[in-house]
């Protein structure tokens, strides 16, 4: 049984859109784009390696998947990030695209949790969701995310597409794992445990 991992960057109010860089997402007139760039550090590198060491397959939205197969295939290196990408199965989640041209992908096209959870039975490394704000309500929904790694930033953005959108149900996380970079960013890994509970103090 795989897990399901979902790897993102966030700031500190929640938003993940458009970390990478200006015209990676302008969606809604998003006028921060690339506003992780100033915090990438050797820390950060170490912690996307490792992320990406233990990853066998990528599971993506439409426009994650639009953006990634712009630049990874014409990028060249042996690192764990530029070869994961080119060389392990990708599996993009949508009712337009085509028949890809980038090496070793597959078109989830229907009943996106049945197919996410044959996935799952499948062998192989953790299954790796990055970005991907409009897929990941449905795989939350249906609690096919098994391991939320987050990277929190000290910005503030006021706008944006955020991680968890209004109207999502309620989970508990338990926090598993956290790590700090020397340019503030902290790393927390969670894991679902159940419902939320309540009580008075």
């Amino acid at each position: 049984m795989r897990k399901l991992v979902m790897g993102t960057f966030v700031s500190l109010d929640g938003v993940m859109q458009a970390p990478g860089g200006p015209e990676e997402d302008p969606e809604g007139g998003f006028p921060y784009g690339g506003w992780q760039f100033p915090f990438g550090d050797e820390e950060l590198g170490e912690i996307v390696t490792e992320l990406f060491t233990r990853t066998g397959a990528f599971l993506l939205g439409r426009k994650t998947y639009d953006i990634f197969a712009g630049y990874w295939p014409n990028q060249a290196g042996d690192d764990p990030v530029t070869r994961g990408l080119n060389e392990l199965p990708k599996y993009v989640v949508s009712t337009t695209l085509g028949e890809p041209t980038w090496n070793n992908t597959t078109v989830i096209r229907s009943d996106v949790p049945a197919a996410v959870r044959r996935l799952k039975e499948q062998d192989g490394g953790d299954i790796l969701i990055q970005g991907s704000a409009a897929l990941l309500p449905t795989l939350y929904e249906h609690d096919l995310v098994d391991e939320f790694l987050v990277g929190i930033y000290p910005v503030v953005l006021g706008q944006g597409k955020r991680l968890f959108a209004e109207g999502l149900p309620g989970r508990t996380l338990r926090l598993t794992d956290s790590r700090r970079t020397n340019k503030g960013a902290v790393f927390n890994t969670y894991e679902p445990v159940g419902e939320v509970q309540t009580g008075s103090f």
